[in-house]
């Protein structure tokens, strides 16, 4: 009873590791780890893998390499692997794998003369996995019997590549060559209809099986209906291969020169049972997915399978965020280099102001040490000579030279007030260009005893003239009055001065006996007016005909508040 029990236990034991092995060898396949992807390499770079990620590539992979194997742990093992890039790829890779038709020629004494293949690799076109539903490839092929051959064989074979495995089928195989009509004569086809013996061991006359695993070399039906029976290689072992040939002793006779044709159909799905790398040159952008699928002798799937997600990075010029980075850093050259132009402009403007502001407070020191200094001792001057020409104790030729030295004095009064004026700071703006005008007009009109008129508009104060233009403005207008004054033979002076949207128009009208001006330039000074309205950019234009009046018409352009500071 003890005994039972024990064999009982045992058998339970035993049933319990065959279940778990079987689940584990389940769970392997389902989670699709019994094929490994190993590694993946990028110019020669090998980059991390962690397992149910993705891998990135960078932007421009030259030569990428993709590693794979079967896990070591599993128990029943792939017959082959076959790789697919999705994304990429139309086809499934299965490596270099060949078997080939193979036209052998002999002499007379059995030695090979030489050979042409005719090799098949990766799966025929329409390729199942099934000979029923597979269609057949036709192939039609020449060639010239090479000198001194006198027998001609055919091989099918496996014995390609060591590691090549698969199906190679071979279907109404036929050896013709051409006489002198054209017509051909065959020369080898097998007999199918009468096939020797029974089950694998079934013989085609006149052919053998061959190689170092003989029973890989079979005979099949294929077709929907298995109605044509035809040479098949079912290669499933990388170390061993297998071949169809013709009999030597009944192999065709074939002379030199002789043209043959070969004609066959063919299905095939081949590949390489140590495949195990596949590389790939220049991908382009994009997200792909690597996969590796187990297949069987007949390229069949056996549901073991493993992928990785690869993802070839855009390169940054091609990237969203790489333009709106480029955008800004753009926004912020031109806004930072506008910011330092602006900045430099009102560096420089600054240091123009406090230029002018030294500048003017220069002058008005100058023109206070004028009018306080030497103005005094002037009028200090023409005040004691105006006393000693009154004193009648000096002789009248001393009284006559104190009151030239009077009238020289007031002379240098009113230059050094003018001097004054036009150095002040304080003046440098039309209002004040205007009163001053009015004011020494009326001075050499009272002297000369003339009649004055004045029409002249509300000057604005914010309008900035320089010292220079005030200077040579005053200057011309004094120039024409004293020309009016010596040479016009007038009895009445007309000032008129107007500004409108930035020219200053001044006209000096006179009522005396005119002249013509292309005669007179030089003789009245009109010359010098002109060229000190051109010296500050403005025009200088003369009106005049015998026997009525003349008149001189001044316009200088001046810069109105925000437009900057006349000349």
């Amino acid at each position: 009873m003890k005994k039972n029990t024990g064999l009982l236990s045992l058998f339970i034991l035993t049933a319990g590791v065959s279940v778990s092995l079987f689940a584990q060898q389940a769970a392997l396949n389902s989670s699709g780890n019994a094929l490994e992807i190993l590694s993946v390499t990028v110019d020669g770079k090998s980059l991390p893998l962690h397992r149910g990620s993705e891998v990135k590539l960078g932007a421009f992979p030259r030569n990428v390499a993709f590693g794979f194997g079967v896990n070591t742990n599993i128990r029943q093992a792939p017959v082959r692997i076959q790789a697919r890039l999705d994304g990429y790829d139309n086809a499934w890779r299965v490596g270099n794998g060949e078997m080939w038709l193979d036209m052998r020629f002999f002499n007379e004494a059995g030695d090979q003369i030489s050979h042409t293949t005719f090799p098949v690799g990766g799966e025929s076109p329409g390729w199942t996995g099934s000979f029923e539903s597979s269609p057949f490839k036709h192939r039609r092929e020449t060639l010239v019997v090479p000198a001194l051959a006198s027998k001609v064989w055919v091989f099918i074979t496996s014995a390609g590549p060591p590691a090549t495995l698969g199906t190679y089928v071979v279907a109404n195989l036929s050896v013709a060559k051409l006489s002198s009509n054209s017509v051909p004569v065959t020369l080898l086809q097998p007999r199918f209809d009468k096939l020797l013996g029974t089950g694998s061991n079934q013989q085609v006359p006149g052919w053998t099986r061959d190689g170092t695993s003989l029973s890989m070399a079979k005979i099949v039906r294929v077709g929907p209906d298995l109605e044509t029976t035809a040479f098949a290689i079912l290669d499933e072992n990388v170390v061993a291969h297998a071949e169809w040939r013709n009999v030597k002793e009944t192999a065709p006779s074939v002379s030199p020169g002789e043209q043959l044709v070969v004609e066959w159909n063919e299905m095939y799905s081949i590949g390489l049972g140590d495949f195990r790398s596949v590389a790939y040159q220049n991908l382009p952008t994009g997200n792909f997915r690597f996969r590796i699928i187990g297949v069987d002798t007949m390229g069949r799937p056996t549901g073991l399978e493993n992928s990785l997600a690869v993802i070839v990075t855009p390169p940054l010029w091609r990237l969203p965020w790489f333009w709106c980075l480029v955008v800004i850093t753009a926004f912020l050259l031109v806004f930072g280099f506008s910011r330092y132009v602006l900045w430099n402009r009102m560096r420089r403007e600054f240091a123009l102001l406090k230029s002018q502001q030294a500048l003017e407070r220069e002058r008005l020191r100058i023109a206070h040490d004028i009018h306080d200094g030497l103005g005094a001792r002037v009028t200090q001057i023409s005040m004691v000579s105006s006393r000693a020409h009154e004193n009648h104790h000096f002789p009248e030729q001393a009284r006559d030279e104190f009151d030239r030295i009077s009238k020289m004095s007031r002379e240098l009064v009113s230059a050094l007030y003018e001097t004054v004026w036009t150095v002040d700071p304080e003046n440098d703006n039309l209002d004040e260009l205007g009163n001053y005008l009015c004011q020494i007009v009326n001075q050499l009109c009272d002297q000369a005893q003339f009649r004055c008129r004045f029409y002249v508009v509300d000057l604005p104060r914010d309008v900035q003239v320089s010292s220079q233009t005030r200077h040579n403005i005053s200057m011309a207008v004094q120039e024409a009055v004293h020309n009016v004054i010596k040479h016009a033979r007038a009895t009445e002076v007309t000032i008129t001065i107007d500004f409108i949207k930035g020219l200053l128009a001044i006209t000096v009208r006179d009522d005396g006996c005119g002249f013509n001006p292309q005669n007179s330039l030089a003789g009245h000074g009109l010359v010098n007016m002109k060229q000190r309205l051109s010296d500050i950019g403005g025009t200088c234009s003369i009106e005049s005909q015998p026997g009525k009046g003349s008149a001189i018409q001044m316009n200088v352009n001046l810069k109105l508040p925000g437009e900057g500071q006349a000349k």
